[in-house]
């Protein structure tokens, strides 16, 4: 996967919660774009709801998934 990719979902309008998904399988959901920050080599996910967050890899991630909104 590459930054790129990260950024076309980041970009998209409107904006849509997705899932990146690692080697591993570990799921990190991104559900605003301002709760991701990236490196060149790496991305920080924060849970808005929670302050949790993930240092990722660039290089250890595998998919990203698109979410559906969930309405309120």
């Amino acid at each position: 996967m590459n930054a790129e990719a990260v950024r076309a979902m980041l970009r998209r309008q409107p904006f849509s919660p997705f899932a990146i998904v690692m080697s591993s399988g570990e799921r990190h959901i991104v559900k605003h774009p301002e709760c991701l920050a990236m490196t060149p080599n790496r991305l920080v996910v924060v849970d808005p709801d929670t302050e949790a967050f993930a240092v990722l890899a660039m290089l250890h991630v595998a998919e990203l998934q698109g979410l559906e909104r969930q309405s309120a």
